[in-house]
């Protein structure tokens, strides 16, 4: 496919092109030329009024639900959601039924993306049936595809199964995810244990729930090294404690939910079932940290936290419903809420090189992976704007800042 993006700002601090306004133009998945005006012949032509475009953007986290939750998102929905989004590869959780822990599991997912263009990157499933009893296959799973392994949102009770994974996973040079909650702590609560949880009559998650399983984890993985993945940490003293195993040279990644970067522990005051997520919305000086430690390197990636509910699991008492929020399609404009398009631009594609994807700087020779956007444009978010199957979307109704317009890989282009 021959493909020409007309009058496209550059945002690429890695690229001789950066902040300047050219023609891209791309045949068969790679760039072939960066000038002003060129006119090849194209079966594409992307013209738009003030298109940035970066290197491609990549989410840590994201759940689709097939197989097994198809209803809630398929693999082709979720993919079309991730694209036009901004989005050119995701690692898609094993949030499945059944989990994704095997071979077979994995290289099925991966087929079914072959064709669309944006890069699916499967997480693996750290434990059989993600139960956390018994180590799942993961060299098996890592020859069919998976970059890393993990039980999403389920921590692991036994120490001693992390202490082996990270032992094992040393040969493979693999990424181990541990979630960081310890249950016994956090208990039957479903928010953030604080003024408000007592004031509305929830059952909170303390802190502590979280802190105690870092502190826990890093120090296994101080006893045995290898490389560990927190994923989704949401309290200032988690952010200081990864700080301080970095600073001993452990090798440890975080990421953070968006959305605990924006909103706080008070949006419950709606009982609105979209706002219970997983880990709770904390306080705002717990985000204020949280945005400081993603500023200064501590935590190393944003993710979505992309996780579609059906109906029947949401629109019910806030007790009963499911954890969750979708999240791709506000992931750009609710960081341009923090930050400028650049930044939010540049923080979109940290991860890659923890989870050992390509990241292809804006050049010509370079494998196309490009995500388009438009900076600026202020909105709130509505229900038409959603393209994911469900509509459990945390900033509903909120005002954004910014807008994806789409996403150019080797595999093909998908906008809007």
């Amino acid at each position: 496919m021959k493909l020409l993006l007309k009058s496209v700002v550059i945002v690429d601090e890695t690229s001789t092109h950066h902040n300047k306004k050219l023609d891209i133009y791309i045949e068969d998945g790679q760039i072939k030329e960066i000038g002003k005006n060129l006119k090849n012949k194209a079966d594409k032509e992307v013209a738009q009024e003030n298109l940035h475009v970066s290197r491609g953007w990549f989410d840590s986290s994201v759940s689709f639900g097939e197989p097994g939750f198809e209803d809630r998102e398929t693999i082709q929905n979720g993919l079309d959601a991730a694209g036009k989004s901004g989005f050119t590869g995701v690692a898609l959780n094993p949030y499945t039924n059944p989990v994704l822990d095997h071979s077979g599991s994995i290289a099925a997912v991966k087929a079914k993306s072959n064709a669309h263009p944006v890069h699916l990157f499967p997480v693996g499933a750290l434990t059989i049936k993600s139960e956390g009893k018994d180590l799942a296959e993961l060299l098996d799973m890592q020859e069919a595809g998976a970059v890393s392994f993990g039980d999403y949102k389920l921590p692991l009770r036994n120490p001693n199964l992390l202490k082996i994974a990270l032992q094992y996973a040393q040969n493979l040079d693999a990424l181990i995810q541990s979630y960081p909650q310890e249950n016994r702590i956090a208990g039957n609560g479903i928010v953030n244990e604080h003024t408000n949880s007592t004031l509305l009559g929830l059952k909170g998650i303390p802190n502590l729930a979280e802190e105690l399983q870092i502190t826990r984890d890093l120090y296994l993985l101080e006893y045995t090294g290898g490389k560990l993945h927190i994923p989704t940490i949401s309290t200032a003293k988690s952010v200081k404690l990864i700080k301080e195993a970095k600073k001993k040279g452990m090798d440890v990644s975080c990421s953070v939910a968006i959305h605990n970067l924006l909103l706080n522990d008070e949006e419950l005051k709606e009982f609105d079932a979209n706002s219970k997520v997983l880990p709770p919305l904390r306080t705002k000086k717990d985000s204020k940290a949280l945005i400081q430690g993603l500023k200064d390197g501590t935590i190393d990636m944003v993710t979505s936290d992309h996780n579609p509910i059906d109906v029947e699991h949401k629109k019910v008492e806030f007790d009963n419903a499911l954890f969750g929020s979708i999240g791709l399609e506000t992931a750009f404009g609710a960081l341009c809420q923090i930050f400028t398009a650049t930044e939010a631009a540049n923080i979109l594609t940290r991860g890659k090189n923890r989870f050992k994807i390509e990241d292809h700087s804006i050049e010509t020779g370079n494998l196309a992976d490009l995500s388009l956007f438009l900076p600026g444009e202020e909105y709130t978010f509505k229900k038409e704007d959603i393209i994911s199957s469900s509509q459990n979307s945390i900033f509903l109704n909120k005002e954004l800042k910014g807008k994806a317009f789409g996403a150019v890989t080797n595999k093909g282009v998908i906008t809007h």
